[in-house]
């Protein structure tokens, strides 16, 4: 049976083709060694219940490892401390049930749980046998929890925890689990939050003896190529394997989910179409750029789960719109709730001590939530580009150059006698407004993240697997334009670029607007001033 790229449920190495992870199930077996209680605490199909089943199956020679997903427990199992108590019990023997290095006699008292037969079932009676499960096998037991998001608002999870906190602490003198691990979204050292709010609770979490998980579970674009390698040796496409890998990894920062989904794409739905006619056609970096637009496009669990998390937290979503549209540089705060939820969620990641988002794939996506709302879409700029967009569409190529032509008169029109600190701190949004509904459907665009500042951004649009690198700045004089031109043909070279665009806004009262070309060097740019 031929192999496939999987982007449901778990990665199976004789199925599918997977990125290595070795390395990252040594770094977590080390901590295991240690003795470490931790949780791999990652956003949305990160990997983590694959990263379980690999590590469950590569600790088996040292140690006895009981898998338990509380997705397989009913939500009435979460409702009192004895119901929970069988619920576990009976996941636990499920586990044991055919070890021989665990006695008939705690079999049986653990089948006693779980079929209720035990008077008034309570947590410490249930961690009771299983330290002596601990105790009486040669290997030391992991435990390894899938899910734990599930029963995050119960408190009799937190009473779960206590236990575990309480054998951890007292494991020298009570047998106890080897390791504990629990997988989730949520950071399960402040579950105490939610509790905390009702008044209900006191306020230490039972999780604080959890160590840092710091494993990046990222993919590099490396650990990609060595995928690629495998499906090239299936099907001998000639692809270029660093280039197409480099660029998957450009789009998506190595978040799994979407590298999966990118070569899926590609693999079972781009090959045999009219542009992609044979799988050598596709996995090019047009096919890349492609499967791209298209993954940008379609609704997934993943692209859900976003929006959901935006429309939920308020403060997630004010902070993400002010990270993106402001191009102000935001410092990680530690304890900051609106970083620290758009951290938990995987939504953005800590470079150089900034605030960046995720990937490319996700920025694009936020863009299109924000720009696409009924107050964007009411504004005059979205409005002009919708009505104008089929003039700058020609043999398929997108006519940059008219773009900024038109965008100089229509941003002029409305704009042209506001206050210099109005558009300072709206002009980047005006572009994008303008610019959406000419790509929507066909191209997508994102911010390089390496300029994005109050002074300058590079919007990338990516239009039928062509490339147009556009600098927005504001204007600080000649001497600051001129090097900014220059950063600009660095650039170029950079995406392998002949011809570039800028996007300049100028306050000076005296200024003259409208649309020029400057030649540097080899390079063409068409610089725009508004």
């Amino acid at each position: 049976m031929a192999k496939r790229f999987n982007v449901t449920g778990n990665c199976i190495p004789e199925k599918h083709y997977m990125v290595d992870i070795t390395n990252r199930l040594q770094e977590t077996k080390e901590m295991v060694d240690c003795g470490d209680y931790f949780t791999i605490n990652r956003g949305r199909q990160y990997g983590k219940t694959t990263t379980l089943h690999l590590l469950a199956k590569y600790l088996q020679e040292r140690y006895i490892v009981i898998s338990i997903d509380f997705q397989n427990l009913d939500f009435s199992e979460f409702s009192n401390v004895e119901a929970f108590a069988e619920a576990f019990a009976r996941e636990f023997y499920l586990n044991i049930k055919d070890n021989d290095e665990i006695t008939t006699d705690l079999k049986e008292q653990l089948q006693r749980f779980a079929n209720g037969d035990i008077y008034r079932s309570s947590l410490r009676k249930l961690f009771l046998v299983l330290s002596d499960c601990c105790a009486k096998t040669y290997r030391p037991i992991v435990l390894m929890i899938d899910e734990v998001d599930t029963a995050s608002n119960f408190q009799v999870f937190l009473d779960f925890l206590a236990q575990l906190r309480s054998g951890y602490l007292h494991r020298d003198s009570m047998p106890t689990f080897q390791s504990v691990i629990l997988a989730g979204v949520y950071d399960i050292k402040n579950l105490k939050h939610k509790f905390v709010k009702e008044g209900e609770h006191g306020t230490n979490s039972p999780w604080n003896i959890a160590a840092d998980y710091l494993v990046d579970m990222n993919f590099s674009a490396d650990e990609i190529a060595g995928m690629l390698h495998e499906y090239e040796s299936d099907y001998i496409t000639g692809m270029n394997i660093s280039a197409v890998s480099q660029l998957i990894y450009e789009y998506t920062s190595g978040y799994p989910y979407l590298v999966s989904r990118i070569c899926k794409m590609m693999d079972e739905q781009m090959s045999g179409t009219d542009r992609f006619p044979m799988k050598e056609n596709v996995w090019t970096t047009e096919g890349v750029t492609e499967a791209v637009g298209r993954v940008i496009a379609e609704e997934n669990t993943l692209f859900d789960s976003l929006t959901d998390k935006v429309n939920t937290y308020p403060e997630l979503r004010d902070f993400l719109q002010t990270l993106l549209m402001t191009g102000k540089e935001i410092s990680n705060i530690p304890g900051d709730d609106a970083i620290g939820i758009a951290k938990m969620f995987g939504f953005v990641r800590i470079e150089d001590n900034k605030v960046v988002v995720a990937n490319r794939i996700f920025e694009t996506r936020l863009y299109n939530m924000f720009l696409s709302s009924p107050e964007m879409q009411s504004n005059e700029m979205y409005t002009c580009g919708a009505r104008e967009k089929y003039q700058f569409i020609k043999d398929g190529e997108l006519n940059m150059d008219l773009i900024l032509r038109r965008f100089v008169v229509t941003f002029d029109d409305l704009y042209g006698d506001q206050t210099q600190k109005f558009i300072e701190e709206d002009g980047r949004r005006y572009f994008l407004l303008y610019l959406r509904p000419i790509i929507n459907g066909t191209g997508n665009y994102y911010i390089e993240s390496r300029t994005r500042n109050q002074e300058r951004t590079d919007v990338i649009v990516d239009y039928f697997g062509k490339q147009y690198v556009c600098e927005l700045k504001i204007w600080h004089g000649n001497a600051y334009n001129e090097r900014g031109e220059e950063q600009l043909k660095e650039y170029l070279n950079h995406y392998h670029l002949d011809r570039g665009y800028m996007l300049s806004f100028n306050f000076n009262k005296n200024k003259k607007i409208g649309v020029h070309e400057i030649k540097l060097g080899d390079k063409i740019l068409v610089e725009a001033v508004v």
